[in-house]
This record gives C-alpha cells, sequence and structure tokens, in this order.
C-alpha cells in the first residue's frame, strides 16, 4: 500500500480529521511502520500510541486491510479525474499556508493548476453584507491585479467572493479557488461544473488547465459548522498581497488581516471600513476611495 493511498484511506475513515490524519503518517515515519503494520494494531494500541478515539480505532481495527482496500475505487476516481491530496506530512504542502497560519488545515485536496501556488497571488476580501459601492470595488481590485500578472485567490458562494471570481473569467486570466464543501459537492461528479451560475456566462465548463481549485474537505462533503471560516482563513494563507474592501469590526476578516499583518503581508484596506485607521497604526496601507 503506497503512503498516497494509505493517507486517502484515513482522510476518508469517519472519525478521523485532518490532524489525526498527519499524526498518524508522522508517527509512522518516525518507526518505519508500514500502513500495513499499522492496519494490524489493535484498537488499545491504535488508541495508546496515535490517539485515535474509540470509535475510529474500533473502525478501523475491524475493517483492517479490507476496509482499505475499499478505498481502491474512490482512489481510482480522484487519480482519474486528476484529484491531488496532500497533507501537512508531505514535503510539498504549499509554505505559503505555513508561513502564515500556526493551525493550518491537515489534509487538502487540490484540482486544477498547481502551478499557480508558486504565481504572484492576491485577494480582495470582504465581510458578509458588503454594500453596492463596496462590490463595485472589489470588481475593481480584482481588475487591477488582473492586469498587473497578478492570480486571485477567491471562492464561489458568496457574493462578496463571486464578484471577484468573475473578473479573471472576462479576462482570460487564471485563478485559485477555495472551497468550504468538497470538490465533488461544488464541482459535480466529473468535475466539470462552474461552481457558481453567473461563472457560466463566460465558460460554461471550469477548466483545470487555466484554474485551480482546494478544498481542506472530503471530496463528497458538504457544507457543515465553520467550514466558511475554515475557506476564508486558506484564502488568506495563500494570497501574498490581501485587500480589505469593507471589514466588520471584531469580525473574521479583521482578525484574517491581522494574522496577516503579523506574518508579514502585504495588506491594504478601504477607508469604506470603519475600523481602516486601527488597522493602518498595526501596518496596513490605506486604499482611499
Amino acid at each position: 500500500m503506497t503512503r498516497r493511498y494509505f493517507a486517502l484511506y484515513l482522510t476518508l475513515t469517519p472519525g478521523i480529521g485532518g490532524r489525526t490524519v498527519t499524526r498518524v503518517l508522522n508517527r509512522n515515519d518516525m518507526l518505519s511502520r508500514s500502513p500495513e503494520a499499522f492496519l494490524s494494531l489493535s484498537p488499545e494500541a491504535l488508541r495508546e500510541e496515535y490517539g485515535l478515539r474509540l470509535d475510529a480505532a474500533e473502525r478501523i481495527a475491524a475493517s483492517g486491510k479490507a476496509g482499505a482496500a475499499k478505498v481502491l475505487d474512490e482512489q481510482k476516481r480522484l487519480v482519474a479525474l486528476g484529484v491531488t491530496l496532500v497533507t501537512q506530512a508531505d514535503a510539498h504542502y504549499p509554505s505559503v499556508i505555513e508561513e502564515m497560519d500556526p493551525d493550518p488545515p491537515n489534509v487538502l485536496f487540490f484540482y486544477g493548476n498547481h502551478k499557480l501556488l508558486s504565481a504572484n497571488t492576491y485577494s480582495v476580501l470582504s465581510s458578509r453584507n458588503t454594500s453596492l459601492a463596496g462590490l463595485d470595488e472589489i470588481e475593481k481590485l480584482t481588475e487591477d491585479g488582473v492586469l498587473k500578472g497578478e492570480v486571485l485567490v477567491s471562492s464561489d458562494n458568496r457574493p462578496e467572493y463571486q464578484r471577484s471570481a468573475l473578473v479573471p473569467l472576462r479576462w482570460g486570466a487564471p485563478r485559485i479557488l477555495c472551497l468550504d464543501r468538497g470538490l465533488f459537492e461544488v464541482l459535480g461528479p466529473d468535475l466539470k461544473d462552474e461552481p457558481f451560475r453567473a461563472a457560466r456566462l463566460w465558460r460554461y465548463q471550469f477548466d483545470p488547465t487555466t484554474d485551480l481549485v482546494i478544498s481542506p474537505f472530503r471530496p463528497e462533503a458538504k457544507f457543515s459548522g465553520v467550514n466558511n471560516q475554515v475557506r476564508d482563513r486558506l484564502v488568506a494563507c495563500l494570497s501574498r498581497r490581501l485587500d480589505f474592501v469593507e471589514i466588520a469590526p471584531t469580525g473574521n476578516m479583521e482578525k484574517l488581516a491581522k494574522l496577516a499583518l503579523k506574518a508579514g503581508r502585504a495588506v491594504r484596506v478601504s477607508d469604506r471600513s470603519i475600523n481602516y485607521r486601527r488597522l493602518k497604526e498595526i501596518g496596513a496601507e490605506v486604499i482611499s476611495v
């Protein structure tokens, strides 16, 4: 069993989160323990040596190698479609994320143009219920970046994200989209759907040779809990420059702006934000409307 296949098996096992996947892989590396040897351990050993929850340990011990073999069809499907799984235990986990996030997503699914990870990236972010004038500014700032040859990092299911994500399509430029659900849930079973209706006016099918989609959730996962905050954080961490338009005080976007400034990222904030002066004091550049 290959390491990549074993990582996928762990990721798809109910009761095992991304942090546990990374912990298991790292410990196996340290002990030179093969996936097959791991799967032969008792529930007690899995709990004691790897810190697995009781239900997950019992499920793995009961299914063993036969349970891992059932993942083969899913692996073949993902490989055939060009989906790549990366864990934080892998050397090629994006360093741009780890440089900013002290607690990054431990598992990421990639689909599309991986070369964009090394591009000069930027994002244009804004809190929920952004004004119409704010949405117009999002579009303008996004277009400025596209015309400079920068690569936008955005998402698909809020007006603030959709307004920016459409701009590269109009110019035939690449973009990175981060999801708060699984790849199949957003792009469809064949990963061919553009993720939201307005985008289909410019391009009927998603183009993996141009764009890159990243999800920290299982391929079939639906939205739940705080997925949107995980997504927002991923968008921010993948951006080498972050522009903020309208930031709600003490909200998630303000937290991301401060996190980016602490990491030494270039941060700009529009004077539409009522708290722009406070962010200016800690290093943000002000964008005057």
